[in-house]
């Protein structure tokens, strides 16, 4: 299993959800963020005026794919996300097995929880 992160433009991000729907991948996370990378701070035209930004506003989409398709899902990503212009973003690729992740599951009302869905000691030890 792999973890796909990939920080793009705001603009681009609802395209690569939609082709990531259709894929389709089984899970997903979007939030938004801030940051910069080369391009450091820029000036950028937004609604017809110039606006100097210190942190360029991104999306950062999260995908966890099976080993096989992390080729595919990134090529996917990429396709979606170039407008050949500086700050198309970024894609990163973590093992969750090299990261010491397991994903547990919720379980929905009137399920009953099982030992293997939740460690012993809770979440604990995500904290410390």
């Amino acid at each position: 299993m792999k973890i796909v992160i990939a920080i793009v433009r705001p603009f681009v991000a609802e395209k690569i959800l939609e082709a990531l729907r259709l894929a389709p991948v089984e899970a997903c996370t979007v939030r938004e963020v801030k940051g910069f990378g080369r391009q450091k701070n820029y000036l950028e035209e937004y609604r017809g005026g110039d606006y100097a930004l210190a942190f360029i506003p991104k999306v950062q989409i999260t995908v966890w794919v099976d080993d096989l398709r992390t080729e595919e899902i990134i090529r996917l990503i990429v396709t979606n996300a170039r407008t050949g212009r500086m700050g198309d973003g970024k894609v990163f690729v973590l093992s969750s097995e090299l990261a010491g992740l397991e994903t547990y599951g919720i379980a929905r009302p009137g399920e009953q929880e099982t030992k293997e869905e939740f460690p012993e000691d809770g979440f604990a030890g995500f904290f410390g």
